[in-house]
């Protein structure tokens, strides 16, 4: 049989995959983790409201019963396509894999838009690691502030900024401060305890690729569940204490949350001599193939491919879904010696939550919606699409518990443990 590697297991190289399964072809799907991952509820996990395992499945899980679907836990750090191969890396392990058809969905990483200075300072939302990790620092910044009477310090503290008007800025921002508006603060009770959420845009409006009345209406049901909107003010300046606008605006902070953007993850590609885009996304055929390498598949969000109004596709899940899918399908037609179809995204709408009862909804961007409709709406949705009956069963008990209790149980502040000392001989 054709062997079939799929580089990646987010949403795009697990709908490959998918459709590969009890195929006529083998598949060997690898991954530097070995779960897949459904990112739109992060934040959920980064402010409490979610246990990390509860949007995260096993791979190996996934496909138990498609007996041509293997997994392999590593990072492929190079592709040899005159050789058909890939050079695979765990730890100190190193393997080559050859193989007929290529499918790369490395997915996207942030960007800072030229002030990588910034990196050292701000704190990511695009895996499991960075959700968990975001989750311990407010905590741990709560219960420092806990013991401080310097009412600055405090403040800056307990104050976080968030940078991005898109989607996950605004849920996020939302959901941290109903975290400290109905927890937190029946918990920290210290006087001087307050917490303070702003939301930095350097565009002069939210949720860029939205109408404009839901641009609207995010905004006002943001700054009315409490949050901070501050539109048009690029960052210019950020420290580990403090962050500066491009107006002069001060804020101490110890916590800056970076969702203004991110570029394609094309470290591979660019290892292959070929050029990326601006954006670090490779630019592919519509039948979604390399130029000039047939059997190399690039989807979701490091390939760039305009569409019908040629501007290039957004990096959105359900195009990364959809395209591997597709790659799937052309491999299984370059086979069976059929033509290869080209990209159509078939575009169902888009939407953003802000909090509790609050979100907007453009579905199939024909149809405006806001408020409690549109979160019940967003809310079924990603219930229907995450992975697993038990995943499913749990977000939707801690969702209907945390709407009536206000509760966040998983204020748990998890340490990285020391690794064990090795022994040595003379032990």
């Amino acid at each position: 049989m054709k062997k079939v590697i799929i580089v990646g297991a987010g949403f795009g190289g697990l709908f490959a995959a998918r459709t590969l399964a009890n195929k006529e072809v083998s598949v060997l799907l690898i991954d530097r983790n070995n779960y897949h991952t459904f990112t739109p509820l992060l934040y959920q996990v980064a402010t409490c409201a979610l246990d990390p395992s509860e949007i995260a499945y096993p791979v190996r899980t996934i496909f138990r019963e498609n007996r041509n679907v293997l997994f392999l836990l590593g990072e492929v750090t190079a592709v040899h396509p005159d050789q058909q191969t890939i050079t695979v890396q765990n730890g100190s392990l190193t393997r080559q894999e050859s193989y007929n058809y290529l499918i790369l969905a490395t997915g996207s990483e942030p960007t800072y838009f030229g002030k990588d200075e910034f990196r050292q300072f701000s704190l990511d939302l695009r895996t499991l690691d960075d959700a968990v990790e975001l989750r311990n620092h407010i905590l741990r910044l709560f219960e420092r502030a806990a013991w401080t009477d310097d009412k600055k310090l405090c403040a800056a503290l307990t104050t976080i900024v968030v940078v991005g008007g898109g989607p996950t800025g605004l849920e996020t921002a939302g959901a941290i401060y109903e975290l400290y508006n109905h927890v937190l603060s029946l918990e920290y009770t210290q006087s001087n305890i307050k917490a303070r959420v702003v939301l930095v845009e350097m565009q002069p409006y939210l949720l860029a690729s939205y109408p404009d009345d839901l641009r609207q209406a995010a905004q006002q049901q943001l700054e009315s569940l409490g949050v901070e909107v501050k539109l048009g003010q690029p960052l210019v300046k950020m420290t580990n204490n403090h962050i500066v606008l491009q107006d002069g605006t001060e804020i101490p902070t110890f916590t800056l949350v970076w969702a203004a953007g991110v570029k394609g993850s094309a470290s591979l590609i660019e290892k292959m001599g070929i050029e990326v885009e601006r954006n670090g996304r490779v630019p592919i055929t519509p039948s979604l193939t390399l130029k000039n390498h047939p059997n190399i598949y690039a989807i979701g969000d490091m390939a760039h491919l305009n569409g019908p109004d040629e501007r290039p596709y957004p990096m959105l899940i359900p195009i990364a879904q959809q395209q591997g899918i597709l790659a799937a399908q052309n491999i299984l037609a370059d086979i069976n010696g059929r033509p290869a179809k080209t990209f159509t995204y078939h575009d169902r709408g888009i939407m953003a939550t802000i909090g509790r009862r609050r979100a907007v909804v453009w579905l199939y961007n024909r149809l405006p919606m806001k408020g409690y409709l549109a979160w019940l709406t967003w809310l079924a949705l990603h219930l229907l699409t995450l992975l697993g009956f038990r995943n499913r069963l749990n977000v939707f008990v801690n969702w209907v518990w945390n709407y009536f209790t206000y509760d966040r149980s998983v204020r748990l502040i998890l340490e990285k443990a020391d690794p064990p000392k090795q022994a040595t001989s003379g032990d």
